[in-house]
């Protein structure tokens, strides 16, 4: 069995409307499914994405109105990485960012800035022939665009504690390393790959709210799930038992570091009750959820949409 590299990052805001216009209205992505938190149906649950939703390009967000800032710590992804074409790209975010007020800065040959609540992202060029995940915005060049998840960093204070569940369980691997401590790992299958870093945590210890990551989730093929499920459990990963979240099946566990994984299936996938071209336009609200629609409607903050209000005449 093999992990196709990250599938979706799952993150905490505060501000859904500033959240929409700042991923939508800024960095272009696609609002590709407007639905619930299937945990807690009365808060959004907001997926953003290439044109398609595909798995690889999938930020979401969970929306608690006016949640405190978090603050990265120990345990926690802080930093998420996205793949760019060129360097000409890089140049054109950092006039883009600037332009909105954004600030960003130059790192290790990439891009470093922050959403409006402290999230922090890292535009690095890619050169692989993996092929790219792009949205279609209208005042974004294809070339330029962003093409789906690089990888994403965590804080670990001890990295080494994490190698056996991510190396022999779960098939990452790691280039060698002296100090044999590995800290950079790659996961990836037949169709895509992802990085999975650990830098030194702060002093401070973390906190989930507003701008932090809640959870990374890697690819796995549907029929593999149930054999997941039972490879992390006889691994003492205390995993969940496959959960179905209507557009995809979940696992869930704690890798030993304190982060939070997600094991998602590819598929069935965002058009499982909406068309394509109508992807994030509407609430979507998987059939057990239904019969809450009239009650969200009025409970759910009212969106923008960054498309129509940016650009009028497209």
């Amino acid at each position: 069995m093999k992990l196709e590299g990250i599938h979706h990052i799952t993150a905490i805001t505060g501000d859904a409307p500033q959240n929409v216009e700042f991923y939508v209205g800024v960095l272009g992505l696609r609002l590709v499914k407007k639905t619930v938190n299937q945990d807690d149906p009365t808060v959004y649950h907001l997926f953003y994405g290439d044109e398609r939703g595909d798995p690889g390009a999938d930020l979401t967000f969970f929306e608690y109105p006016g949640v405190k800032p978090g603050r990265p710590g120990a345990g926690m992804v802080h930093t998420i990485g996205w793949r760019v074409g060129s360097a000409e790209a890089i140049d054109f975010w950092e006039r883009r960012l600037a332009d909105e007020d954004c600030a960003s800065e130059r790192v290790d040959d990439g891009l470093a800035f922050a959403d409006p609540e402290g999230l922090r992202h890292h535009l690095k060029v890619y050169s692989g022939d993996q092929p790219p995940l792009i949205a279609s915005a209208p005042d974004i060049p294809d070339e330029h665009a962003l093409q789906g998840f690089d990888g994403v960093y965590a804080y670990s204070d001890d990295p080494a504690r994490s190698a056996q569940m991510l190396g022999e369980t779960l098939g990452f691997t790691e280039p060698a390393e002296a100090d044999g401590s590995p800290t950079s790992w790659q996961v990836g299958g037949d169709q895509r790959s992802s990085f999975y870093v650990y830098e030194q945590p702060p002093t401070e210890p973390g906190m989930h709210g507003a701008g932090s990551v809640h959870h990374v989730a890697f690819a796995t093929y549907p029929e593999d799930q149930e054999n997941w499920q039972k490879r992390m459990t006889e691994a003492g990963s205390h995993a969940t038992p496959v959960i179905d979240r209507f557009y995809f099946r979940s696992i869930y566990f704690r890798e030993p570091s304190g982060v939070l994984f997600e094991l998602a299936t590819m598929g069935p996938g965002f058009t499982a009750d909406e068309p394509l071209e109508e992807l994030g336009q509407n609430l979507s609200l998987p059939p057990d959820y239904e019969h809450l629609r009239d009650r969200l409607t009025g409970v759910l903050t009212p969106l923008p949409n960054p498309r129509v209000t940016r650009h009028p005449q497209v």
